[in-house]
Formats: structure tokens, sequence, C-alpha cells
């Protein structure tokens, strides 16, 4: 189970220092899933509102809820995409720690280095495909099947842009040990 940042990785932010373009674009994305994180705490207390909201108003008024539970389905959605790099930043996602003491921790670099392009690979497919079904859906002008009929296109690109981020995040990932080594040994040969 995951409780953390793996305990091999406590070095790395040290590591993006070394290259003045990569530490910035780090602190960036770092300062962005800060704010990103800010607003999806207050999109997740917006749907834990809208569903009491319309448990409640249907318990004691009997009163229609066609807006409410779509309401919440898509900022639980843009809560749960658009959170996905800051995540990614911390190691938050589930990982298997059992091959971590059995193997040395350059073993465990380069596993977490292929892990981290197996997924940049996989999530910049997701991102394209997200974002043409987003395109899709704004060009078509597609709708929910509700009453209330809220544009598809919402939920469509708060998941693109989200997977858009956790593939900028897992391309820092994989830059930074690069950028690293080759900045010790430049600092080697001075």
């Amino acid at each position: 189970m995951m409780h953390g940042p793996l305990p091999d990785q406590k070095d790395l932010p040290g590591t993006a220092t070394s290259n003045p373009l990569v530490a910035a674009l780090g602190q960036a994305l770092a300062l962005c899933n800060n704010v990103i994180v800010f607003g999806a705490a207050l999109a997740l207390i917006a749907a834990c509102a809208i569903l009491s909201y319309s448990v409640l108003g249907r318990a004691l008024f009997h009163s229609a809820n066609y807006w409410q539970d779509e309401a919440a389905v898509f900022l639980l959605v843009g809560a749960t995409f658009m959170t996905a790099a800051y995540v990614q930043g911390q190691r938050g996602h589930i990982g298997i720690e059992a091959f971590i003491g059995l193997m040395s921790p350059r073993a465990n670099r380069i596993r977490l280095w292929l892990v981290d392009v197996a997924s940049l690979l996989f999530c910049a497919f997701f991102a394209w495909k997200s974002w043409t079904l987003a395109h899709e859906a704004w060009v078509d002008g597609q709708v929910s099947n509700s009453m209330w009929s809220p544009p598809l296109a919402i939920p469509y690109v708060l998941m693109a842009l989200g997977m858009s981020l956790l593939c900028l995040q897992l391309l820092l990932q994989i830059i930074i040990p690069l950028v690293g080594n080759t900045a010790l040994v430049d600092k080697s040969r001075r």
C-alpha cells in the first residue's frame, strides 16, 4: 500500500535544480498543481453540498432534481482528472512496494524511469483521444441526455486538460534523472 513518496525519490527535486529550464518548468507545474488542488477541494465540497441538497430536497420537499447529479459528476470528473498530475508529482498513485526492497537503488531508479516512460505513452494516447472527444463534443454541440442538458464538452475538456497536465508531469519526471546525470558529469569535468 502506498502512503507517500517512495523512499528512493527524495533526491529528485534537488536534481531538477541543476538545469534552470527544467527547474523552472518543475516550479511552474508545482504552482499550477497547488492551485488546481485548492480548486479541486472546493469542487469536492461543492459536489457534497449539491448531493446533500439533492437528498434533502427530495426527502423533505419532494422536489425534482434534474441537475444535481450531473453537476456533481462534472465536479467530480474535474477534481479527479485535474489533480492527477499533483498525485503523480507526489508519487501517490498505487505502486507495488514489494520490488523496492528486492532491487538495488539503481535498479529501482531504472524501474521507476521505465514505468514513467510507459505511463507517459499510455497517458499521451489517453490525452490525445480525450482532446479529440472534447473537440467532437464541442463541434457537434453534444449535450447530456437529461432535462438540464449541459454540454458534454465541459467534462471532456476537464478530462483532456488533466491528462495533458499528467503527461507534462510524467515528462518532467523522465527528464529530471537524465538532466541530473548530465549536470553531474559536466560538474566533474570542470
